[in-house]
């Protein structure tokens, strides 16, 4: 009867694990929805999110605090995935901002990285006011600014947490806050990422069939 029980439970027990986990990762497979059919950048017709996994931020008229958010996301985000060809950064910029400083800190963030996927996109506030508008958050542009940044889906539609456990509905990602970057943006960001792996790898096996 011991043998029983002890063969049963080596034979049974790795299949619970895996029936756990995998349901696991059913679960967490997708980053939730919060907002479909964020407006994309149709005023600067070389840029758009359609199709592609973007980062959108809101920069302002001017780069006090913006220039250490812009080395915030660089650290904690965009080095980690650079490589992703389909990923992008997207900054709305508001048209008083100072150039030569905006030259300035993409010359420092150049000597440390390859922008090749950063995109600053000068616009009218009333342009940036309707394609913030379109995210349907709860904050606000001040002076054109926000600290917050998105994450925008090949859809168009605004990612985010729906099961926060500090503010249950996270819309965006404050980039003033590196640990927020770190232990939350990261982390959403691979899961997205993963999404769309998965989701190629089931096409191309489809497809072989």
């Amino acid at each position: 009867m011991k043998k029983l029980v002890i063969l049963g439970v080596l034979f049974i027990l790795p299949i619970v694990a895996y029936l756990f986990f995998a349901s696991g990762v059913h679960n967490f497979a997708k980053l939730p929805v919060l907002t479909e059919q964020v407006e994309d950048i149709d005023f600067d017709p070389s840029i758009s999110m359609n199709d592609k996994i973007t980062v959108l931020g809101f920069l302002g008229g001017e780069l006090v605090a913006d220039g250490g958010t812009l080395f915030n996301l660089n650290q904690k985000i965009y080095k980690y995935f650079s490589e992703f060809k389909d990923f992008q950064f997207v900054f709305l910029v508001s048209n008083d901002m100072d150039r030569e400083s905006l030259d300035k800190v993409t010359s420092e963030l150049e000597a440390i990285s390859n922008l090749d996927h950063w995109h600053f996109v000068f616009a009218e506030r009333q342009q940036m006011e309707s394609v913030f508008n379109s995210l349907k958050t709860p904050y606000t542009l001040d002076h054109d600014y926000t600290p917050y940044v998105f994450l925008i889906d090949k859809n168009m539609a605004l990612r985010g947490r729906d099961d926060d456990e500090d503010v249950q509905y996270l819309y965006g990602y404050n980039a003033e806050d590196a640990a927020e970057m770190s232990n939350k943006m990261k982390d959403d960001v691979k899961i997205l990422l993963a999404e769309y792996r998965l989701a190629l790898k089931k096409n191309n096996a489809d497809r072989q069939k």
